[in-house]
């Protein structure tokens, strides 16, 4: 019996699977890297321990310390969650070499599918239908597009979509580089792109004595780098026919490596509804609360069960009911190529709802830091309808109060509600298409939205300057003004566009603004007014010069801006900022000073939570300074390096470029 467990993971899962350990009764201990030394897992945890470091490699990618953090602890089992070690086979025999109990499938199934390419070989001989693997070395341009993916892991790390055969041999130095850092292991194989493919997986749950169970569908297709964005269950469109051969394919899969535990197995279904087997996660998914949801099942309770050795509740699994949908709310900014964000999350809340589940390892008052995955949370919506479900869902994240860095909550609203993922029409090529429309301003009606917000943020902010308006406007007061008119400006964010907001303020302190809307109420947290017949209700928080206003049909963000600028933010042309706090992983071939480049050449590779990012040249000129080497730790808008026409007699002073 498992009386004390660790989790030798972080953040969101952690909490996760703390939840399911006290309603169970089980002790819990957390892990955790000096970076996260007052993060939610630890604080949720009834003991933690330190891991010394920062960096995953230093820390919870560390199975050495993270066996000795358990025994120091007192636990008698060990979780380990989602990525880092959660399918290392040496990890999982030191764990059970120690004496503790493994929650996960035995060492010999990890280890025959840990490598993709040789989880392939077994899949064939299983019947597992599977696309041919292609030698990088030989292939041709009849093989394009190819697919290169990391023979060790997943989540993204190390994929690349090959389109062109001069460009294979980069690619495969970049995916494996990629790889080797993620994971340990360069390996990197290459397999044909199925063009407009759907990512549709199997959740299975397997006992020690023979059960295994195939809990249904999930479709993971929205995806941006290859991670998944907005998942579901049961996935949409499927006939009844595919659905048997891949719940059939998914428990031949299970059986053929005598597998215990909860695992996934993931199918790319081309357009004509062929299955392709892709891989065997022995691992719990990020997306588990979508099957959970539908089988009512508690994913985490069943896998401590089955590692205590007890049997699975029944030979078949209960009836799904309804539909679920799950997304996630990631810090980064989706219309600058998916750039993360970090900083202080100073407000997360999700309307709590009937039917809405909100898994997350942050709160408000949290940092977001460099280190690790910029996902915030898992906003999961079930109804008994997908219709009803996605719905929920988008209503939900448009509802939500977060306030910090800039999110991806506008794009997955927008999603959810796009005509394509409406009518169930899903492929990864998802965002390849529609990435520009959701994310581009001024869809009607928005800039009008977006000033009367700004409006509201500056009638609060005059409000609070009056020391005043804790009560409501006297209606018709607005007419009462004095005879000077004030302006605030703003910039929106992150799109930049400026809103210069005049108002009045009344002989009883009450402002009002300059064109035409009645105030029937204007405190500095909250404002009320009337346009157009329509009464709307704005909550107004302030953090230093950053403004968020929330209305019940979407937030805002802004950035009051002084009246004068500062000279000193004038840069000279060329500059190469860092575009987000990171860590400089490698630079171009024979980049020094003094070299020639050309607009648009990646110069400089970055990394920031997990993701490689490219610092590309502004344009076609002279490297006339370098200041980045690899390893070097930069913060945002550090200055990299300098490009210019010809050289300088000085050295230039920074400028924001686009990347």
């Amino acid at each position: 019996m498992i009386t004390t467990l660790l989790v030798a993971n972080r953040g969101e899962i952690a909490c996760r699977i703390f939840r399911t350990c006290r309603e169970l009764g089980i002790s819990t201990v957390a892990v955790y890297s000096d970076a996260d030394a007052g993060a939610l897992h630890v604080r949720e945890a009834d003991t933690a321990v330190r891991l010394p470091g920062a960096a995953p490699a230093d820390t919870y990618l560390r199975g050495d310390l993270v066996v000795a953090a358990a025994l120091a602890a007192g636990a008698d089992a060990v979780h380990p969650g989602y990525g880092f070690l959660s399918e290392n086979a040496g990890f999982a025999r030191a764990v059970q070499d120690a004496g503790l109990v493994w929650v996960g499938p035995p060492v010999k199934a990890i280890e025959l599918m840990a490598s993709k390419t040789r989880a392939k070989e077994l899949m064939a001989a299983a019947d597992v239908p599977l696309l041919a693997p292609v030698d990088p070395g030989s292939a041709t341009a009849a093989d394009l597009p190819l697919l290169l993916k990391a023979a060790a892991g997943g989540g993204g790390r190390g994929m690349r979509i090959v389109r062109e055969l001069a460009s294979l041999p980069a690619e495969l130095t970049a995916a494996s580089a990629e790889a080797a850092g993620a994971f340990g292991d360069g390996e990197v194989f290459a397999e044909p792109y199925v063009e407009r493919g759907r990512h549709v997986e199997v959740q299975i749950m397997a006992d020690g004595q023979g059960t295994v169970w195939a809990l249904g569908t999930r479709d993971c297709s929205l995806q941006r780098r290859h991670q998944k964005v907005i998942e579901e269950a049961p996935a949409p469109g499927l006939d009844d026919g595919l659905r048997r051969r891949l719940h059939d394919a998914a428990v031949a899969a299970a059986q053929a490596v005598g597998y215990r535990g909860a695992g996934t197995v993931e199918f790319l279904v081309s357009a004509g509804g062929r299955p392709y087997f892709l891989e065997m996660n022995t691992r719990l998914q990020v997306e588990h609360p979508v099957t959970e949801a539908v089988f009512g099942l508690d994913l985490v309770a069943l896998q401590l069960r089955v590692a205590e050795g007890g049997p699975l509740p029944a030979a078949a699994p209960p009836a799904p009911a309804g539909h679920a949908v799950e997304a996630r709310l990631y810090a980064e900014d989706p219309a600058r190529d998916w750039q993360p964000q970090t900083g202080a999350l100073l407000t997360l809340e999700v309307p709590a709802e009937p039917g809405i589940r909100l898994d997350t390892g942050y709160t408000g008052g949290d940092t977001v830091g460099v280190h690790y995955d910029p996902m915030l949370a898992k906003v999961i919506a079930h109804a008994p309808t997908r219709t009803e479900a996605v719905r929920l869902l988008a209503r939900a994240l448009e509802r939500a109060r977060i306030h910090g860095p800039v999110t991806n909550r506008e794009l997955l609203v927008r999603s959810l509600r796009h005509p394509d993922f409406v009518a169930g029409r899903l492929d990864t090529g998802f965002y390849d298409r529609h990435l520009t429309a959701l994310t581009a301003a001024g869809a009607p009606g928005e800039d009008a939205a977006r000033r009367l917000a700004a409006t509201a943020a500056a009638l609060a902010t005059a409000a609070g300057a009056a020391g005043g308006g804790a009560g409501p406007a006297r209606l018709g007061a607005w007419r009462n003004l004095a005879s000077r008119p004030q302006t605030r400006c703003y910039r929106a964010e992150p799109d930049g566009t400026e809103y210069e907001i005049a108002y009045r303020t009344g002989r009883d302190g009450t402002p009002a603004p300059g064109t035409g809307e009645r105030v029937l109420a204007a405190r500095p947290g909250a404002v009320t007014l009337e346009t157009g017949g329509v009464t709307r209700h704005f909550a107004v928080t302030t953090h230093a010069d950053r403004v968020h206003v929330d209305t019940t049909a979407g937030s805002y963000t802004f950035t009051a801006l002084p009246r004068f600028t500062d000279p000193a933010e004038r840069t000279e042309p060329g500059s190469l900022l860092a575009p987000m706090p990171g860590t400089v992983v490698r630079l171009a071939e024979g980049l020094v000073p003094g070299a020639a480049v050309e607009a648009g050449q990646p110069l400089i590779w970055l990394e920031a939570m997990k993701m490689e990012h490219r610092v590309l040249a502004p344009a076609s000129g002279t490297l006339t300074a370098l200041h980045a080497a690899p390893g070097l730790q930069v913060e945002v808008g550090a200055l990299l390096a300098v490009v210019q026409d010809a050289p300088a007699e000085a050295p230039a002073h920074q400028e924001e470029t686009t990347r």
